[in-house]
């Protein structure tokens, strides 16, 4: 959270001539619910249901790009789901960052705590590992939205190459 995969996704759908899926908006449109309101009356777990339920509806897409909540890495049938057409890429920043990006947000049900800063460590120490297994990842400290866009367009193109020699040789 609060590392920009949404605007990021955007300006990658657009570079690359893809539709462009959002899924917490996805779900706040199907449930006429906000996040917040989700969690608060059914809990984090009907949450990630609901979560993986319309990630395992769009991975079977062609030319999307999709933009998922930082804990939908979470579970194993996600990452399966959105790597049966494409890679998954992981955007990065310090927690410090994090918290300077979301401290007036309150949209963020996770956040909603006493200690939003010491909430968002927990989280990144928690989620490292789900992380690490990500085919590409950037760190999006002091970059703009275009050069975080370009930087992933440039490893997209590296991993196809090498992905079709692995085919070839």
């Amino acid at each position: 959270m609060g590392t920009g995969k949404s605007a990021i996704g955007k300006i990658l759908a657009e570079k690359l001539s893809f539709h462009f899926y959002d899924i917490d908006k996805i779900i706040e449109e199907e449930q006429k619910m906000s996040i917040n309101e989700i969690f608060k009356k059914y809990g984090e777990t009907v949450f990630r249901d609901i979560e993986a339920d319309i990630i395992l509806r769009l991975s079977k897409l062609e030319k999307a790009v999709i933009a998922t909540g930082g804990g939908a890495v979470l579970r194993d049938t996600n990452v399966i789901n959105l790597r049966e057409k494409g890679l998954l890429v992981c955007l990065t920043a310090s927690a410090e960052t994090i918290y300077e990006r979301l401290k007036n947000h309150t949209d963020r049900p996770l956040l909603q705590v006493k200690n939003p800063f010491e909430k968002i460590k927990e989280l990144l120490n928690l989620r490292e590992q789900f992380y690490k297994k990500a085919d590409i990842t950037i760190n999006t400290e002091n970059k703009t939205l275009e050069q975080i866009a370009g930087e992933i367009l440039e490893k997209i193109k590296l991993t196809t190459i090498q992905s079709k020699n692995l085919i070839q040789n």
